[in-house]
């Protein structure tokens, strides 16, 4: 049975990127989460006065990946020491923040972010309330596969994320595996 973590790490495109490659991940849906505008748009999200996160819903296999995996591989694959800000996308939309479905999910994610911390140093990423979901726009999904190696910004930003990803979690990697 398919399990959702929800997560925030900056911008989706990039974060969508990594999850797509690990294996035991079914979908990743880009959207928007923790504000309070219904039905929020990119251009509003982007605006950072609907207190939305940019983010994404990862569809994973337990049998396959551990939640726990998962949120390792998003705390290696962004900077969770930044307040609202990763690289040049600076906003609360931009946060890094984990949204647990339920309080399993919740302790798991404490756990990790003390995890992180022996790494990182001082972590900034909150656990907030799973919210309303809402997909962003059709043209943000797939965006690495569909317009992405078009995209001066993802040229920079993605491929040194893949590059983490396939080298520390060779073993959860669709591409490191072959």
């Amino acid at each position: 049975m398919t399990e959702y973590a929800t997560l925030a790490g900056g911008c989706f495109w990039c974060t969508e990127a990594v999850f797509k490659d690990v294996i035991g991940v079914e979908s990743v849906e880009s959207g928007y989460i923790g504000g309070t505008v219904p039905n929020p748009t990119y251009k509003q999200v982007c605006g950072g006065d609907t207190g939305h996160a940019e983010a994404i819903r990862v569809g994973f296999d337990p049998d396959r990946i551990r939640y726990a995996d998962l949120l390792d591989i998003f705390f290696a694959t962004h900077d969770p020491t930044q307040l609202n800000r990763q690289g040049n996308d600076v906003g609360t939309q931009y946060r890094s923040a984990i949204f647990p479905a339920d309080e399993t999910q919740a302790a798991e994610a404490r756990e990790a972010i003390e995890r992180a911390g022996e790494d990182h140093g001082r972590i900034v990423t909150t656990i907030e309330p799973m919210s309303e979901w809402y997909p962003a726009e059709g043209y943000h999904q797939d965006y690495w596969e569909t317009s992405g190696r078009s995209n001066p910004y993802c040229m920079a930003v993605i491929p040194p994320k893949l590059q983490k990803l396939r080298k520390s979690f060779a073993a959860r990697s669709r591409a490191a595996a072959g």
